[in-house]
């Protein structure tokens, strides 16, 4: 009698109860063993190695023991997969059928123990792809109110969880201030209120030495405690929770949480963050005004020149200055360009307008019985002429 080797594979969602001496995992493989030996007189032969997969979802193939089981189907080393449910397998159609396409190749099979019938007969195969639909419709609806439930809870002010902010401390289903983290925020804030660019922030948080939150995971491994870089320092001025908000998506509703910064200023900070930002294909994205040859220049070394800007007499001033100037900003003895952005702009402008008008037209000339191409000709020189008058020339450069 041939000799069906059979391997049990056990998994449960969340890690709750795992830590009991009697677990849902080993309820599971206690049944399955059960199973494989009321199945002896068919040769079925229990393996001894343990596939458990605790505290993950059945909705991804991209568990540990489950992937460490199938490369032992692909070794030809096991025979039969045998399982408490089908759903302990997987909760997904599709990876349903890469699981059977590849038990298929090594001429294996899947077995579960509660609902006899396997994968070895096309009538279990049917069967399993309409409970399999059915179990990934369950979890897809679950997820659907998951979603929904955070949504209503956010609108009425609820703290959803995840990493908490700098500046606060969870208290259940909201947040509450931390005193000494807080003080870090309201100094980030009071330095671009004064500075109003995110750069001179960072250089005076560094000097500060203001530091990100340290967080201490399940495991007791620390993280964080480091000097906030440009985005970490832009993601804190924009965050809604400072003000005594919650944001989901697009929306932003207030929140159960004491504000750290007043709602007032938060909002202030907001305009200046959008007038510091930059165009995008000549629309005004946030800001007033533009840095049309961005990532167009470079200086002689190849480094690439990046916009900059600096204030006098309450006037803003634009640069294209070589990267290595912003980047070691302070350092002194740093060769680079620094370009004025406006008589480049305008300069590089012209030059494309005249391009346009010498070359372009000229070509388009050289074919005489060209009706179409003549009135072309018409048309490009109108739109010179408007674009000399007006700051659409500028969306040529972009262009």
């Amino acid at each position: 009698m041939r000799k069906i080797r059979c391997a049990i594979y056990t998994r449960k969602s969340s890690e709750e109860g795992l830590e009991q001496e009697f677990n849902s995992l080993d309820a599971q493989r206690e049944a399955c063993e059960a199973y494989i030996a009321s199945q002896k007189h068919e040769g079925w032969v229990l393996l001894p190695a343990y596939y458990d997969d605790g505290g993950i979802s059945g909705g991804t193939l991209d568990r540990p023991a489950l992937q460490r089981l199938m490369v032992h189907i692909d070794d030809g080393d096991v025979d039969q997969i045998v399982v408490y449910k089908i759903d302990r397998l997987t909760r997904s159609l599709p990876d349903f059928a890469k699981l059977v396409d590849r038990l298929d190749a090594k001429e294996a099979s899947f077995v579960s123990v509660t609902q006899s019938f396997n994968t070895a007969t096309s009538m279990g195969r049917l069967t399993l792809n309409v409970l399999l639909s059915f179990a990934q419709f369950e979890r897809e609806v679950t997820a659907e109110r998951i979603r929904d439930k955070i949504a209503a809870s956010k609108k009425k002010g609820l703290w959803m969880g995840g990493y908490v902010p700098l500046g606060y401390d969870a208290d259940g289903r909201t947040l509450k201030i931390n005193t000494d983290e807080a003080e870090t925020i309201k100094t980030l804030y009071d330095l671009f209120l004064k500075h109003e660019l995110i750069r001179l922030v960072k250089e005076e948080a560094i000097r500060l030495g203001l530091r990100s939150k340290r967080r201490t995971s399940s495991k007791g491994i620390t993280s964080g405690g480091r000097l906030f870089d440009r985005g970490q320092i832009h993601h804190m001025l924009s965050n809604p929770l400072y003000a005594g908000r919650i944001r989901h998506k697009a929306e932003i509703y207030e929140g159960l949480h004491a504000a750290i910064i007043d709602p007032d200023v938060w909002d202030k900070v907001q305009t200046l963050l959008k007038q510091k930002a930059p165009y995008i294909r000549g629309q005004q994205a946030q800001a007033t005004q533009s840095s049309l040859l961005i990532g167009k220049l470079f200086d002689e070394t190849g480094d690439r020149l990046t916009p900059s800007h600096s204030k006098k007499n309450g006037k803003r001033l634009r640069y294209y200055i070589s990267y290595r100037l912003s980047k070691q900003s302070g350092e002194k003895d740093i060769a680079g360009w620094r370009l004025p952005a406006k008589p480049l702009e305008d300069q590089i402008s012209y030059a494309v307008i005249n391009h346009i008008r010498e070359n372009v037209t000229a070509e388009l000339l050289i074919d005489p019985d060209a009706v179409t191409i003549s009135n072309a000709v018409i048309v490009i020189n109108g739109i010179v002429t408007l674009t000399r008058r007006s700051v659409q020339r500028r969306v040529i450069v972009v262009e």
